[in-house]
């Protein structure tokens, strides 16, 4: 599970927690990423089960990507640590 230690994965996460979202409204939401990054963090998120890509047949096809029930608990832990610094910070 080394992809949750590498940038813009958390960020990805949290972003796709509110819901399904397409290739470009991450982009948008993650200002400064790469297209080549964000399409890696995807496919390795993908990889792991936490995030499921649907390609949705129109014109033009429409690709997906939304949270597993493996990516929602990790959720869980991504909230919980954010929780655990704020209160312990500084």
């Amino acid at each position: 599970m080394n992809i949750i230690g590498k940038r813009w994965t958390a960020l990805i996460i949290r972003d796709l927690a509110s819901g399904t979202k397409r290739y470009c409204e991450l982009e948008r939401l993650l200002d400064n990423i790469s297209p080549k990054v964000l399409s890696q963090r995807l496919s390795e998120l993908e990889q792991q089960q936490i995030v499921k890509r649907e390609v949705i047949a129109e014109v033009p096809v429409r690709v997906e990507y939304s949270l597993t029930a493996k990516g929602k608990d990790l959720v869980k832990v991504i909230d919980s640590m954010a929780a655990w610094g704020q209160q312990y910070q500084g």
